[in-house]
């Protein structure tokens, strides 16, 4: 393969950022570096087995040992920084999240570069969001300069837009760091209405391409896509959504159809989304009766009972109450959190003229379901009237 230096040299956050703010869209920066110091130890190891038994990998190497070969100016520790005892016996860098499960404290040296990176990183970009993949902030509680991080974002901010306008996400927040900071949860959701906003992060397959889900039909449909974004918004939270890029920089034809449903069902349902808030309550049936617990960092999601028609979750913005239907119903919708609602003056189907028609009794409201409409993955009813 012919190495193109000009191509090395591409500034792909650059264009990242250039992209995002051409389109009027806030950039975000996604920073996994903090974990280097301990999930890279495996380097200073060696085989346990077969003909390379015992011979060290090269996460002790230096720059001198490069003399002479492809690498020669180049110094590995700029990669992997393992100059250090390995973290505690039996730590599974795999498993073990956070850095008081027994890594070995990084160094000053190691957490001042991470800074000055990052650092570097918001000055040349101006990033409207920083999510960082550690529990709470980076190299937290062993160092503060992910604290500093995110002060130098905030107050940066202030200065540019005259109020904070950006947001650091962090994982496995306790109630306190929930109101300076946007908890994330990962591939999964909370099972409640959270009084502050969140965010789940989720992917359409896997965090980076792989060609053996396109291969296998195993990206996630628009119709989970809609339903993960209409559960989550019901609960006050946001959804970040991966779609994994090919080397080239494009996605695939299954990709783009994914992202086209998604958007074909917006512009018809977007109101029931942007500008709202949670209702009294998120929604009612079976699916969220038997709701997958949330484990400490997330990963819930698909293990719950899948939505039906008989599954609704709710939205509300200016005096209006949005009903979504995570399934086609038959010939009718029973939303029975609004039994006895006798006020309310009118009810829509959005993307759909005629009237609707509707009863609301003890056992809940009736909403008469037109024949023939095409399938979608959510129906949306927009209720007016005394629905609080």
């Amino acid at each position: 393969m012919e190495f193109n230096a000009d191509r090395a040299k591409k500034d792909l956050i650059k264009g990242w950022a250039n992209a995002a703010k051409s389109n009027q869209l806030p950039f975000g920066i996604s920073v996994h570096a903090s974990h280097a110091w301990s999930w890279y130890e495996d380097a200073q190891k060696t085989d346990k087995t077969g003909p390379l038994t015992g011979i060290p990998y090269d996460g002790n190497m230096t720059a001198t040992d490069g003399k002479g070969k492809w690498w020669d100016g180049f110094d590995p520790q700029d990669l992997y920084a393992q100059h250090h005892p390995l973290s505690a016996a039996g730590r599974d860098n795999n498993k073990q999240w956070a850095w008081a499960d027994g890594a070995y404290p990084p160094s000053n040296e190691y957490c001042d570069r991470f800074y000055k990176r990052i650092k570097m990183l918001m000055d040349n970009y101006q990033p409207d969001l920083m999510y960082f993949d550690d529990t709470v902030l980076p190299l937290w509680p062993v160092s503060n300069v992910g604290l500093q991080i995110t002060a130098d974002l905030y107050n940066n901010s202030i200065r540019k837009y005259g109020k904070l306008n950006a947001v650091v996400n962090g994982k496995i927040l306790d109630e306190q760091q929930r109101k300076c900071m946007v908890w994330d949860i990962e591939r999964g959701q909370s099972n409640e209405i959270e009084p502050l906003p969140w965010q789940t992060d989720t992917c359409i397959g896997n965090w980076h391409y792989d060609r053996r889900v396109y291969d296998e039909n195993k990206y996630k449909s628009a119709k989970t896509v809609i339903q993960t974004l209409v559960d989550v918004v019901s609960k006050n939270g946001n959804l970040l959504l991966n779609v994994p890029i090919r080397g080239n920089g494009s996605i695939d034809e299954k990709e783009r159809a994914i992202v086209e449903g998604v958007a074909t069902w917006m512009q018809i349902n977007r109101e029931a989304i942007y500008g709202t808030r949670p209702w009294v309550k998120f929604g009612e049936g079976p699916a969220s009766e038997n709701a997958a617990p949330l484990a400490t960092q997330g990963f819930n999601e698909g293990k719950g009972k899948p939505f039906s028609s008989a599954d609704i979750r709710f939205t509300t913005k200016k005096g209006v109450l949005y009903a979504m239907v995570m399934g086609r119903p038959e010939s009718q919708v029973l939303i029975k959190s609004l039994a006895n609602k006798k006020d309310i003056s009118a009810i829509s189907l959005l993307g759909y003229e005629p009237k609707i028609d509707f009863k609301a009794n003890k056992d809940g409201l009736t909403i008469a379901f037109p024949e023939r409409l095409p399938e979608q993955p959510t129906y949306v009813f927009r209720i007016t009237g005394a629905i609080s």
